[in-house]
């Protein structure tokens, strides 16, 4: 039977692991993973991930290596980017190698009995959706199995990066992270060595594709990343609640995150005072000026998280489950690319989606272009023209002016969701 708790899971799954030692496969499979050979997984662009199973060696330092010794596995090497969007320019490699003798093989400065991931943190690390979809999501997917008894080898490691989520790392590792790139003459030796991380979608997990060593979801993750910043709400209100003794019935809360760059609701005080109508306590957020953990603490306090597309939305990691989502996607077809984006990964993290689509006569573009121009009548041929009008039009310089009406069925929908 498979447990509800993810830490449960993961003991559960550690116990069928050590009785197990196949992993995935790829172009570069060998089938006897129990003759400590390497696996290295190529098959998929953004998603080059080794395997090191037996006496593995990893040397820092500018040329970085990982070396597996086995007189079974035929001497080879990979030039492997541990990041997860390996197309990237400017990724550091890493090495990795197989050799069948020692002699072959920098010799053990350290020598520990848990297993290493090698990672970078380069890349598009710093925007706040890559943040997750990039790292810490496929970190969860590839270190979560070892609950906790990992080291992390970082290249290009930003210290204020990973003290910003520290609290996570804490739960990923209970050791220390190591600056790989600048480890200059250590050579660390594990029993088992991963290269590399990703995960086949955006900002989700799915389990039929990632090999997470768990079954893990989602909703694992979310209910991981409570445990690890200490949240106290798991579930929303439930309209029709008893009502407090002597009191009124608490009304759910919302939070409305405001833009201050593009994709502003311009007229954001009249959506307020129709959420506050339909019955929401309303609040409006900008950019956080408390620490990072009191602000997952704030949201995860909120039944609803409203918002225009945009890197902020990435905040609904820190809902509870079954808390209702709604974005508003900007005019312009974007539909597709906030579901990717949003959509899909908020119902496969439990969340009640909705979508809000902004009309042409709700778009700041109208006014700039008129009603006969393809910018607004035709954003098919937009798209068609290439990613750079899109960027720059319909996500870099438009913004939204609701119209309440319209809006007002979508926050109906809200409510109907917590009841």
């Amino acid at each position: 039977m498979k447990s509800d708790n993810w830490e449960a899971k993961s003991q559960d799954k550690n116990e069928e692991a050590a009785e197990s030692k196949e992993f995935g496969g790829g172009t570069d499979d060998y089938n006897n993973v129990a003759d400590a050979k390497p696996i290295c997984d190529t098959s998929f662009g953004k998603y080059d991930i080794c395997e090191l199973a037996g006496d593995a060696r990893a040397q820092g330092g500018p040329g970085a290596t990982v070396t597996l010794v086995s007189p079974r596995a035929p001497p080879k090497e990979w030039q492997i980017k541990p990041y997860s969007r390996k197309y990237l320019d400017g990724l550091k490699q890493v090495t990795v190698r197989a050799v069948p003798n020692s002699r072959d093989a920098p010799q053990c400065t350290t020598q520990l009995n848990i297993p290493a991931m090698v990672i970078e943190l380069g890349g598009l690390t710093g925007n706040y959706w890559h943040d997750f979809t990039d790292v810490l999501v496929p970190l969860f997917i590839g270190a979560r199995r070892f609950n906790g008894e990992v080291q992390l080898l970082v290249v290009n490691l930003l210290p204020f990066w990973v003290d910003r989520y520290k609290r996570i790392f804490a739960q990923i590792s209970r050791h220390d992270v190591v600056d790989f790139e600048n480890d200059d003459g250590a050579v660390r030796c594990y029993p088992h060595v991963v290269v590399g991380y990703g995960s086949r979608k955006e900002f989700t997990i799915d389990p039929s594709l990632d090999e997470t060593g768990g079954d893990y979801t989602m909703v694992d993750f979310t209910r991981f990343l409570r445990h690890a910043y200490s949240l106290p709400r798991d579930r929303p209100i439930k309209l029709g609640d008893v009502r407090p003794p002597g009191g009124r019935r608490r009304r759910p809360r919302m939070i409305i995150l405001e833009r201050t760059n593009s994709r502003k609701i311009l007229n954001l005080p009249e959506v307020v005072a129709a959420a506050e109508a339909a019955g929401f306590k309303v609040v409006v957020a900008g950019r956080p000026k408390a620490s990072y953990d009191e602000f997952t603490r704030e949201m995860n306090s909120f039944d609803v998280m409203v918002g225009v597309h945009g890197a902020g939305l990435t905040n609904c990691v820190y809902l509870p489950t079954g808390a209702v989502f709604l974005q508003i996607v900007p005019y312009g077809r974007l539909e597709e690319i906030a579901r990717t984006d949003f959509g899909d990964p908020a119902r496969d993290m439990g969340l009640r989606y909705i979508e809000y689509s902004v009309a042409a006569e709700e778009s700041s573009l109208m006014g700039v272009f008129g009603k006969e121009h393809p910018m607004i009548k035709d954003p098919a041929a937009i798209h068609l023209s290439g990613w750079g009008n899109v960027a720059e039009w319909y996500l870099g310089k438009q913004d939204v002016r609701i119209d309440v009406e319209r809006f007002r069925p979508s926050l109906l929908r809200a409510l109907e969701h917590l009841r």
